[in-house]
């Protein structure tokens, strides 16, 4: 039993570092947000399509709300995808990941707007501890400042992913993992179409390996793996290993983009992780009761 423990934990942190990828992804690539997104939804859409067909996975989808749900879901899963990697090229891949891994607190705040769950007081406390955090992220709250706006697009980010989260939360005991991804990306894939026109995509000859990489990597296999090690953990232990996708994102900028963050980035970042933490454990305390 240990074995098996502790295999599905090394598969948990190695599809979290899969995805923190995204970070020195997105700020790396050097085309249009929207193309990149395009390009990353196309992709992971096929490969999603074939591993569903590999493993036998249904891809029905039983009702027309259900349809409607996965097509506000795609939107929302657009939105950010879209102003997180803004918020990547417009400050640091630490401040925009750490803004955007503000989403646990704000998941906690709207749940009550979506379930029959009962708001908590102490969100309160750590809504304001994160707030702390993003403090130190922008301490010049200067709205021409680049740094400011990547916070703000982090944020505004982490807000969509958690209305996102909430919607399909349902959805989850119901379909495969795989299979949910594979219509929202496969959604966003024609919604963003009109975008390749506009905005041009020559780029992509050039960009073409980082992409797959972002596709493959990061969308398909690393969410992919992250759903599927939730059959082994609660929510709240997943989270808690979660919480160091912004760890991984920025060792792997300082890596690959010779990132240095500053001591506010560290300071602010470690509010940030440590709410995430606080709240993944309360929520296990509150399940064991």
């Amino acid at each position: 039993m240990k074995d098996a423990h502790l295999k599905h934990v090394l598969w948990l942190t190695l599809a979290t570092i899969c995805i923190s990828t995204s970070g020195a992804l997105g700020k790396y690539i050097d085309m249009p947000t929207p193309v990149i997104i395009w390009w990353r939804s196309a992709f992971a859409a096929l490969f999603l399509f074939m591993y569903c067909k590999f493993k036998g996975v249904s891809l029905k989808v039983n009702t027309g709300q259900d349809k409607l749900t996965f097509f506000l879901g795609a939107l929302f899963l657009g939105a950010h995808w879209i102003t997180y990697f803004y918020a990547l090229k417009l400050s640091s891949v630490a401040i925009g990941m750490l803004s955007l891994f503000t989403f646990p607190i704000i998941t906690a705040i709207l749940e009550p707007l979506f379930s029959k769950v009962k708001f908590d007081p102490i969100h309160i406390v750590l809504g304001v501890l994160v707030l702390v955090g993003i403090y130190f992220l922008a301490p010049d709250f200067d709205l021409e400042s680049s740094q400011l706006k990547g916070v703000l697009f982090g944020l505004f980010s982490a807000i969509c992913y958690a209305i996102r989260t909430l919607m399909l939360k349902q959805h989850v005991l119901v379909y495969n993992g795989s299979t949910l991804m594979f219509y929202q990306v496969l959604i966003l894939a024609i919604v963003l179409l009109p975008a390749l026109p506009i905005l041009g995509t020559s780029e992509i000859k050039t960009q073409f390996p980082y992409v797959i990489v972002l596709a493959l990597l990061t969308t398909a296999i690393g969410h992919t793996m992250f759903i599927h090690s939730l059959k082994y953990f609660q929510v709240s232990t997943a989270s808690i290993i979660s919480s160091t996708q912004p760890i991984f994102g920025i060792i792997i900028a300082f890596v690959f983009l010779n990132e240095i963050p500053t001591w506010n980035t560290f300071v602010g970042g470690s509010l940030i992780i440590s709410t995430v933490v606080i709240e993944s454990i309360r929520s296990k305390s509150k399940m064991k009761e």
